[in-house]
This record gives C-alpha cells, sequence and structure tokens, in this order.
C-alpha cells in the first residue's frame, strides 16, 4: 500500500487514509475521483460533544439519541468523541473495554441503518487477544461496518506541575493504516484534550492542518466534566479549507453542525495549487508493512 504526498498533505489512490495523530485522529481523505452514492459534493456534518459518565449503558443511550437528534436536523455524518463509552483515563479502559462486535458497535450499526447516515464512533476501548487498544469504528447508512481503526500514535504526555497521562501504560498501538472509501475532503479528529493542552493547541493544531492539506477538519470532543478525573477541553470545532472557523461547541453536551462545501474545497485548491507544486522526483510517502 503506497500514498503519495500533494506538498504537505497525502494523497491516497482512490481510498481515504485513516492515521492517528497526537490525540486520535481519523482522517477521511480522497481524491476527485472517488465517489460514493449517499453523499452530494454539500453534505451536513455533525459532531456530537457527549457528557461521558460511568454508566456505560446511560453513555450509549445518550449517544444513540444524540445521533437520531443530528440526524433529524440533517446530518449526513456524524460523529462522536474519543471513548464515548467510557470515562478517558488508564484505569478505566481494562474496565470498559469489549470486542468487535459488541454493545457499543451494535448501537452505532444499529442508529446508522435506523437514520441511513454514515456514524463514525468516536472511539471506544477495545479488547482483543488481551490486549487493549483505542479503536474507531466506522458505519455506513445501510448499518454495516465499514471500518475498524486502532489508533497508532498513542497518547502519553508529562507537563511538569500541569499534567501526567500515559495511554501505553494500558494501550497497545495499533500497527496498521486503514482506507475506506469516501467523497469526503476531511480530517475528522475524535479527540479528548485537557486543560493544558486544549487552550493552547486545539484550534492551533486544526486551523494548521485545514490550510495545510487545503481540507475541511473537524474535531470532536467529550463534554468538559469539572469532576472527571481528566478534564476534557470540549470545544468540537470545524474548520474551512482556508483555516476559518465555521462552527464551534462550547464546553457543555451539544450537536455542532456545518455544511461542507467540495467545490468550495476545489476552489481553495485552484486558487493556491500546492498540489501541484509536489516534487515526487524530490520524495514520497510510503506504508511499511509489518513483517
Amino acid at each position: 500500500m503506497s500514498f503519495r504526498s500533494n506538498g504537505s498533505g497525502v494523497k491516497w489512490q482512490k481510498k481515504s487514509w485513516l492515521n492517528s495523530h497526537m490525540f486520535f485522529a481519523l482522517y477521511v481523505y480522497n481524491v476527485d475521483d472517488c465517489s460514493i452514492h449517499f453523499l452530494s459534493p454539500e453534505f451536513r456534518l455533525a459532531v456530537v460533544q457527549l457528557f461521558v459518565t460511568s454508566d456505560k449503558s446511560q453513555n450509549l443511550k445518550r449517544a444513540s439519541q444524540l445521533i437520531k437528534d443530528a440526524a433529524q436536523q440533517g446530518a449526513h455524518v456524524v460523529a462522536l468523541p474519543e471513548c464515548f463509552n467510557s470515562p478517558y483515563g488508564t484505569k478505566y479502559f481494562a474496565e470498559y473495554a469489549e470486542t468487535i462486535p459488541g454493545q457499543s458497535t451494535q448501537m452505532l450499526s444499529q442508529v446508522a441503518k435506523e437514520c441511513s447516515i454514515y456514524v463514525v464512533g468516536g472511539s471506544i476501548p477495545e479488547e482483543d487477544a488481551g490486549k487493549l487498544y483505542n479503536t474507531c469504528a466506522v458505519f455506513g447508512p445501510d448499518g454495516n461496518l465499514l471500518v475498524k481503526h486502532r489508533k497508532i500514535h498513542l497518547f502519553d504526555i508529562d507537563v511538569p506541575g500541569k499534567i501526567r497521562f500515559q495511554e501505553s501504560e494500558t494501550l497497545s498501538c495499533g500497527d496498521s493504516f486503514t482506507v475506506f472509501e469516501t467523497r469526503c475532503k476531511l480530517l475528522l479528529y475524535p479527540g479528548a484534550f485537557n486543560m493544558t493542552t486544549g487552550p493552547a493547541h486545539w484550534e492551533l493544531l486544526q486551523r494548521a492542518r485545514a490550510v495545510d492539506n487545503q481540507v475541511y477538519v473537524a474535531t470532536v470532543s467529550p463534554a468538559r466534566d469539572e469532576k472527571a478525573s481528566y478534564i476534557a477541553w470540549g470545544h468540537s470545532t470545524v474548520v474551512s479549507p482556508w483555516g476559518e472557523v465555521i462552527a464551534k461547541a462550547g464546553t457543555e453536551e451539544s450537536i455542532t453542525s456545518a455544511d461542507i462545501d467540495v467545490q468550495y474545497l476545489d476552489e481553495i485548491r485552484q486558487q493556491i495549487p500546492i498540489t501541484k507544486q509536489r516534487r515526487p522526483d524530490l520524495y514520497n510517502v510510503e506504508e511499511k508493512k509489518k513483517s
């Protein structure tokens, strides 16, 4: 499986590339010759900033209802935050972990089919063969699983006097990239920035990635819970290919929607044609298969 650099971005021939960045990242990225029957060049994206509790059943029930609410508001693609079924913390991952298929992914499949939409299931702690992963499952309008992606770059942080958090103490890394076909020209990040990294980097990284790659960027955070052991920043956001914030949530539980206009994205790429300025004679990007 090989990738081609298009300047500051990466291009997958006919398919999308899912990877992970500083926080959990779902790359929904494609080229012009890829099409899918359910989405037009303009579609509505909704990011669900869910208030996550210690009650898994309540989390799933609330997530299902908010997905339905977003669909009723016209959303064609709905995304949930990282660890939407579980409190975010290394001490919780093993307790809340489940196999795929399992309770959480069955809910995602059912609601995607019922609403005839795409559902990006944030992430859940997944257990497989004695290992734990931070895993995102994506479902199509027919309720079928399109892709399962395990977070590759785990979140380890140690800021003296502020926060220390080590996903690698309990989670294992995924070992492969994941692709699925879509018309979206969008980078979608289910994430959980905290009260240290949130104000410093959350919006900055989104706007930078939007301009670097000339794509829409959306982030989905859990709602802020001041009583949690890990306090999420919130502020789920959608950024345009020009780097403008076009939709942004506060800190509370909410549905934030934005209309994605692929034609506008193409206009930006014509105005500043970085994709035509790549130098394949000097560099190349490719995936190394695990031996």
